[in-house]
């Protein structure tokens, strides 16, 4: 279970990491179905940590994506991992050996900057290293959802500042979707400010609560 001595909390749920991807972000997200609807999709994501939530998300992209389709899943981590640590993390999961082994492979020794890589001819993915303000100012408009998974609010405030959320709503596509396992009042409140609908949720494994939301000030169409 990997653990970060900078923030003092786990990298994910301690019942299931990869079950809990599927839970907030693909379902929060109304993945897979929504990725039927568009040629192209592109992902962000607050902290890319072991790669877990890409690897499962590229999993259910190679199950579900349609002839020509191509995903960019983009990341903003401020502290990269070494390929070694990803390849240790992943390995309790059979279900993603595939993914992990070929991320693996292809992770440079020394990441730094922007890490590019192309995984397969319809998948690609972008690793911003560095503070998540300066990654997501910097970054293009157009993301379709969001993956909000910072280390909790209390231990990493910078990953749930209202500035950073704010940058998320403005970079998102009309449309655009977030979805998070955090749900405290002070995120909810800086989310909604931002321009997003907000909904609680039913959270994963015994955790009461969970936030996704549409920009916009629209009814979620992903329900």
């Amino acid at each position: 279970m990997p653990y970060s001595t900078a923030f003092g909390d786990h990298f994910y749920c301690q019942t299931d990491g990869r079950l809990e991807c599927g839970h907030v972000f693909l379902d929060g997200n109304g993945l897979p179905a929504r990725w039927q609807e568009q040629a192209t999709f592109l992902i962000g994501e607050l902290g890319f940590g072991t790669a877990l939530n890409f690897c499962e998300t590229w999993r259910q992209w190679k199950l579900n994506r349609s002839a020509g389709a191509e995903l960019h899943f983009m990341s903003f981590e401020l502290y990269p991992m070494q390929a070694e640590e990803i390849d240790r993390a992943l390995s309790r999961w059979p279900e993603i050996d595939s993914e992990r082994k070929a991320l693996v492979a292809m992770w440079p020794k020394d990441p730094k900057d922007t890490v590019e890589l192309r995984l397969d001819e319809q998948t690609r993915l972008s690793v911003v290293c560095g503070p998540a303000l300066e990654g997501v100012r910097n970054a293009a408009p157009g993301f379709d959802a969001w993956y909000l998974d910072g280390f909790a609010p209390s231990r990493n405030s910078d990953m749930w500042s209202p500035e950073l959320l704010q940058l998320v709503h403005d970079r998102s596509a009309p449309g655009g979707t977030f979805a998070t396992y955090a749900a405290a009042g002070f995120v909810r409140r800086s989310l909604q400010a931002a321009g997003f609908t907000v909904e609680r949720r039913k959270g994963f494994a015994g955790k009461r609560e969970m936030l996704c939301g549409v920009k916009g000030r629209i009814t979620p169409r992903f329900r």
